[in-house]
């Protein structure tokens, strides 16, 4: 009877776990991609920065628009003048225009300045076209950043959602693991209670079912570290151990793609191209840099209207030949208008511009050889995942013989102890080999979709892992 009842606790704490799982939604592998794809936040950060790119390829574009300026300018004021030689120099000065007198007069009237100017640089040796160019190398570089960013956390989910498949298969291998020493540990009370064996052999017994609930409280706090891993690279509140269910009937097969070729070489893998963009932006500026050092022609035209309060007969003969109305004084007066072509070219760029182009060609070099490294670090990858996928094989195709193995010979040192033929140490000792080759196998078993998804991360092919879901 209370070999039954101990059954009975035991089998309904792992029905307990079962049932949580079961009445929790299911997730599967591409739900859990998606859902990281989706929320992710360096993700959506890496969207908004291609946003911004594309806005700048635009503006960039409208950079050879010509620039129209139009001016309204209401004054009141004096224009008395003087003889003498004025430059600007960092700060304003009054534009009066007025007659000349012996000494100095405050008469003040009201005047306007309208003015429309056009300045077009038509020709500047590229210098628009390669900053477009650039901003485009730009856009090109953020959506190769977005893509392996994308790429990447597909690899960063789908690692941690076979880590907990295995963590979940490591708790039901815990589980039978406990149902066993609750069984021997009754045989061995029994026996020692009848004086068929010694009385130490009990409490062996009972410190191998604790050391049995100890692994699968590890076992239970394993999951719960993985599950919370998985939901922070999902951006999903973290779920409890008992209602986070997962599609884990993948890993009783083997994948089809193990031994296929990636559709794709491996330059367009995720992160060499991002590498390779960011080599292409910086070769684009070398391009533009070389352009601003070469003058700039322009077409420039300006047309101007004024008005003003001051009479044309105002001078020191007739002092009073001005009104102080408003309207008069705003009203259009004289127009003139002025077109012309020029050309502006600063002599010391071509020294300035030479150093850039320098420095920027060297930061070429730099990137250049980090695409390198990582096309290496890759190539290098690509070869150990076949040799991975070879031993997760191999190791594959031995793990049921070994639990077959120690499953026989546990029945038998358990059969043995009961006749009397064998000590409590053979039974625990087989009992340690079984559940060793029980958890082996959990990991062996998602070993090879381990080794498939290792596969997909060095080619750059995610598709050869997603798509056996």
């Amino acid at each position: 009877m209370a070999k039954k009842l101990v059954f009975g606790l035991v089998w309904g704490f792992g029905l307990t776990l079962v049932a949580g799982r079961t009445n929790a939604q299911v997730l599967t592998m591409k739900q859990a991609v998606q859902n990281a794809l989706n929320n992710y936040g360096s993700i959506r950060a890496k969207a908004n920065y291609v946003k911004a790119s594309q806005a700048n390829v635009k503006e960039a574009k409208r950079e050879y628009l010509p620039d129209i300026s139009f001016g309204i300018q209401h004054d009141y004021g004096t224009v008395a003048s003087a003889y003498g030689p004025a430059a600007p120099f960092k700060v304003g000065a009054a534009a009066s225009s007025g007659p000349i007198f012996a000494t100095q007069n405050w008469n003040a009237a009201f005047g306007a300045l309208y003015v429309t100017n056009v300045n077009w640089d038509f020709f500047q040796f590229g210098k628009y076209k390669e900053r477009t160019l650039v901003a485009q190398r730009v856009l090109n570089r953020d959506i190769s950043d977005l893509g392996q960013e994308r790429f990447e956390q597909s690899i960063r989910v789908a690692a941690a959602y076979l880590q907990l498949v295995a963590t979940q298969k490591l708790i039901l291998s815990q589980q039978k693991n406990l149902l066993r020493a609750i069984a021997f540990q009754t045989v061995a009370t029994a026996r020692a209670k009848t004086g068929l064996n010694p009385g130490v052999d009990s409490s062996l017994a009972n410190a191998e079912v604790s050391s049995a609930r100890i692994a699968l409280t590890n076992a239970i706090e394993a999951e719960q570290e993985q599950a919370n891993q998985l939901a922070v690279l999902m951006q999903a509140p973290a779920p409890d151990t008992n209602n986070f269910s997962l599609d884990s009937s993948f890993v009783n097969r083997i994948p089809g793609s193990l031994t296929h070729a990636p559709v794709s070489p491996l330059t367009e893998h995720p992160l060499l191209k991002y590498f390779q963009d960011r080599v292409r932006v910086s070769d684009e500026q070398v391009k533009y840099l070389r352009t601003t050092q070469y003058p700039t022609f322009s077409l420039f035209g300006i047309g101007q209207d004024r008005g003003s309060g001051f009479s044309a007969s105002y001078s020191p003969a007739n002092p009073d030949a001005y009104t102080q109305s408003y309207l008069k004084g705003v009203s259009f007066g004289t127009a003139n208008y002025l077109v012309g072509v020029g050309v502006s070219w600063n002599l010391t760029s071509p020294i300035r511009v030479h150093q850039q182009m320098v420095a920027q060609k060297y930061t070429s070099a730099g990137l250049q050889e980090e695409y390198g490294l990582i096309s290496q670090e890759l190539r290098a990858q690509t070869v150990l995942a076949e040799t991975r996928i070879k031993n997760a094989m191999a190791n594959y195709r031995e793990a049921p013989i070994q639990v077959k193995a120690a499953s026989d010979a546990y029945l038998q040192k358990e059969t043995l102890y009961k006749n009397g033929l064998a000590t409590i140490v053979d039974v625990t000792t087989a009992a340690f080999v079984l559940n060793q080759a029980e958890t082996q196998m959990d990991v062996i078993d998602t070993n090879v979709w381990q080794a498939l998804l290792f596969k997909a991360a060095s080619t750059g092919d995610f598709g050869l892992f997603i798509n056996e879901f």
